[in-house]
């Protein structure tokens, strides 16, 4: 996650989130930028991440390319939520829409399995 100071973006790291439940990686991404807005944040606090997100939804951004900061694998850069009349099933409906994008370091990691992240995180949202 990325959180926007005075004085620029810091990236405090949520460690070991495979195995904390959503309560305590919300808990824990709460702790942290708080201590990031309060200038307290330990530099243990904001280095060694491999993967963040970022959105920019709150400023009404509906996409964008995020830059990725190595050595992190990979960046997710989550637009707002914006209601769009579509083609639904076969039928035209209103929903909800939100644009995803996703650097990844090609040194590492190919696109293919980049692909299947986002469609895996498609899947989740849709059926959340």
């Amino acid at each position: 996650m990325a959180v926007s100071l005075d004085v620029g973006l810091l990236v405090p790291v949520l460690f070991n989130t495979d195995s904390l439940t959503l309560g305590e990686i919300a808990s824990e991404r709460i702790r942290l930028v708080n201590k990031a807005r309060s200038g307290k944040l330990l530099p243990t606090e904001y280095s060694g991440g491999t993967f963040t997100v970022t959105n920019l939804g709150t400023y009404d951004i509906d996409g964008f390319t995020p830059i990725l900061n190595p050595p992190e694998l990979a960046i997710l850069g989550v637009g707002r939520i914006v209601e769009k009349v579509v083609i639904h099933q076969g039928k035209i409906a209103q929903r909800h829409m939100m644009t995803i994008s996703l650097t990844i370091d090609h040194r590492i990691i190919d696109g293919v399995p980049g692909a299947a992240f986002l469609k895996t995180v498609n899947q989740l949202l849709e059926n959340a």
